[in-house]
C-alpha cells in the first residue's frame, strides 16, 4: 500500500527537513519514555476487551470497568490487571471472563497479586486469551485485503463524508446512500461529549447528541452494511470513527476487532479541544496506535483543528511541527507511512490577499514533507457564513487545491455547515462539487510547478524555517511545557490539569501486559523460564 515516490516541486533543502525530523525525535522521545513507564485504566480495560470481555450491568456500566476498578482498589494496577484477573479466574474455577466479571460486579471476588508458579500460569493463560483477540484482528486485516481484491480500490483522492444522526439505524441508510453517490470513506461522527466518558457505552444506540455513540455493536452494524454496499458498487468503502478522548486504547481495540479502516487518533485534539489531561492521553495514544498498526488501520490526526482557533497564516508552522511529531510517534508505535493520515486544513480567510496561493504553499509543503503519507485535508469549515453560494465556491477552491497538491483523503465541505446539520441533499451537492473538480482537474497536479523563488516557494520555505525554530524550542523546553504554554491552537493545557490524570499509574518492575507480547516483541523475550514450564500445564486446562 506504499505510495509511489513524488517529484519535488519546491526548493526546500533536504538537510533542513532531516534536521527537523531529528528535532521532532528529540522532542518526542521523552514522551515515549513516559508512555513506556506508565499504564492507564483504559489500557488495562483494553487488555480485557482484547481477551473477549464485553457486556455491561443493568445501569449500562461496562464489565471491563467493574473488573479494572475492583483490581485497582484491591491490589493496585502497577503490576497490570492481567495477573490478578487470570489468577482469580483459575483459582475461582470460573467458566469464563464474563462469569468472573459478573461476580466482580456483585462484589464477590477477592483479587490478589499472585507469585511464583501461580503468577507464571496466570501469565500464560492471559497471553493465550489476549492472543485470541489479536488473531481476530489479524483475520480482519486479511478480510479487508481480500474484499479490496474482490471489489476495487477507489481512485485517490478518497472522498471522505461525515454521517451521524445519533441513531445507528438511521446512520446506516445515510451512509449507504453517501457511498452510492461517490463517498469512498464514511465517517460516523461520535456523540458530543463521549470523549469525556471514562467508559465505552455498550450495544446499538439510537440517541446521540450531534453524533452517534462509538460502541462495538455500532461498529459491527455499520461495517456489515458498508460491506454489502461495497459488493454492490464494486469498490471497497472504508469506515472511520474516533479514538480520541479518555478511552483511546479501548476504542482502538474495538475498531480492530470490528474491522474499521480509519480512526481519528490524536491526543492533541483531546488535550486542546476536550481538556483531556496531556499525560493520560499521550500514554493512551501510544498503546492505541500500536493496536492500529497491527490492525492495518489508517490514523487521522487533528492538526486541522489548530487553524480553527489560531490564525491559519501565523500558526501554519504549528501544523507542520505537530505533523512531524505525529510522524515520529506513529512510526515509533509501529505505524507504516501509508497509515499516517496527517491532518491539515484550508482555513485561511477568503478576504486575505493571495489566500489561494498561501493555501497551495502550505498544502504542497505538507505533501513534500510526507511523500508516502496519505494526508487528510480538511475543508474551510470556519468560513461557512450562511452565504451558501460563497461557501460552495470556497469548497470548490479547496477541492482544487487538493487535486493540485496530491492530497489523498479529502473531507468534503458542506456549504450549509455553519447553518444546520447538513441535509442529504446538501451532501449530494457537496459530492457533486468534489466529483466535478476531481474529474475536470484531477491531473492538473502533473503540470503544477511553483516558480523557484516565487511566492509559493518562498512561503513554503518560510513556514518550514519557522517550524524548525519551534521544534528547537520544544526540544529545549519539553513538549508538555509547550502544550501548557498554548503553542498549539493557542489553548493552554498544563500537564497536571484536565480530565483523566487520576487514571494514570506508574508501572512496577514486575508489570505485565499480555498485549505487549504482540505489540512489542522485544518485551516478550523477557518472559522468565517459569512461564515456559507453566505453559505446558496451561495447555491442558
Amino acid at each position: 500500500m506504499e505510495a509511489k515516490p513524488r517529484e519535488p516541486k519546491l526548493t526546500i533543502d533536504p538537510s533542513v527537513v532531516a534536521g527537523a525530523r531529528r528535532l521532532a525525535a528529540q522532542a518526542g522521545q521523552p514522551i515515549v519514555e513516559m508512555a513506556k513507564a506508565h499504564t492507564t485504566v483504559s489500557v488495562e480495560r483494553a487488555v480485557l476487551r482484547l481477551a473477549g470481555l464485553a457486556g455491561a450491568d443493568a445501569a449500562g456500566m461496562p464489565m471491563v470497568n467493574h473488573v479494572v476498578d475492583a483490581v485497582r482498589s484491591q491490589t493496585g494496577l502497577d503490576y497490570g490487571v492481567a495477573l490478578p484477573v487470570w489468577d482469580a479466574l483459575l483459582a475461582g474455577g470460573y467458566a469464563s471472563l464474563s462469569e468472573l466479571a459478573a461476580a466482580t460486579a456483585a462484589g464477590g471476588v477477592a483479587f490478589r497479586l499472585p507469585e511464583g508458579q501461580d503468577a507464571a500460569l496466570a501469565r500464560v493463560m492471559a497471553s493465550k486469551a489476549v492472543g485470541g483477540g489479536f488473531a481476530k484482528i489479524a483475520g480482519n486485516r486479511a478480510t479487508r485485503e481480500r474484499l479490496i481484491e474482490q471489489t476495487a480500490e477507489p481512485r485517490k483522492p478518497w472522498i471522505y463524508l461525515i454521517v451521524a444522526t445519533g441513531d445507528i439505524y438511521e446512520d446506516i441508510p445515510q451512509a449507504q446512500a453517501a457511498a452510492r453517490e461517490g463517498a469512498d470513506v464514511v465517517a460516523v461522527i461520535r456523540s458530543t461529549g463521549q470523549s469525556l466518558l471514562d467508559y465505552v457505552p455498550e450495544g446499538a444506540t439510537r440517541e446521540g447528541f450531534a453524533g452517534t455513540y462509538a460502541t462495538q455493536e455500532n461498529f459491527r452494524l455499520m461495517r456489515a452494511a458498508l460491506d454489502e454496499t461495497s459488493r454492490e458498487l464494486g469498490r471497497y468503502v472504508r469506515l472511520t470513527n474516533y479514538a480520541s478522548g479518555l478511552c483511546m486504547p479501548e476504542i482502538a481495540s474495538l475498531a480492530g476487532l470490528e474491522r474499521l479502516d480509519m480512526m481519528l487518533n490524536d491526543s492533541m485534539y483531546g488535550i486542546i479541544f476536550r481538556d483531556i489531561n496531556p499525560r493520560r492521553t499521550l500514554i493512551d495514544q501510544r498503546f492505541s496506535r500500536q493496536i492500529h498498526a497491527k490492525a492495518g488501520i489508517i490514523i487521522n490526526t487533528g492538526e486541522d483543528n489548530y487553524l480553527t482557533t489560531a490564525d491559519p497564516v501565523e500558526g501554519a508552522h504549528t501544523v507542520i511541527v505537530s505533523q512531524l511529531l505525529n510522524e515520529f510517534f506513529g512510526r515509533e508505535a509501529g505505524l507504516a507511512d501509508w497509515q499516517l493520515g496527517l491532518g491539515h486544513a484550508f482555513e485561511i480567510g477568503p478576504q486575505v490577499p493571495d489566500q489561494f496561493l498561501l493555501e497551495l504553499a502550505h498544502a504542497q509543503l505538507v505533501r513534500e514533507l510526507f511523500p508516502y503519507a496519505p494526508l487528510k485535508y480538511m475543508p474551510p469549515t470556519k468560513h461557512m457564513t450562511g452565504n451558501i453560494f460563497a461557501g460552495y465556491l470556497l469548497d470548490a477552491f479547496f477541492n482544487l487545491a487538493a487535486v493540485m497538491t496530491g492530497q489523498e483523503i479529502l473531507l468534503i465541505g458542506m456549504m450549509t455547515e455553519g447553518i444546520h446539520t447538513p441535509f442529504l441533499s446538501d451532501r449530494d451537492l457537496a459530492l457533486e462539487n468534489a466529483r466535478y473538480v476531481k474529474n475536470a482537474a484531477g491531473r492538473l497536479g502533473e503540470s503544477f510547478r511553483p516558480e523557484p523563488g516565487g511566492f509559493i516557494d518562498r512561503r513554503a520555505n518560510q513556514v518550514l524555517d519557522e517550524s524548525v525554530g519551534l521544534l528547537r524550542r520544544i526540544g529545549q523546553e519539553g513538549l508538555l511545557n509547550a502544550i501548557a504554554d498554548g503553542t498549539f491552537g493557542i489553548t493552554r493545557r498544563p500537564a497536571d490539569g484536565g480530565r483523566g490524570l487520576d487514571g494514570v499509574i506508574a508501572k512496577a518492575d514486575g508489570y505485565f501486559n499480555p498485549a505487549s507480547e504482540f505489540l512489542e516483541p522485544a518485551e516478550a523475550a523477557d518472559l522468565d523460564r517459569a512461564d515456559l514450564v507453566a505453559s505446558q500445564q496451561g495447555a491442558a486446562l
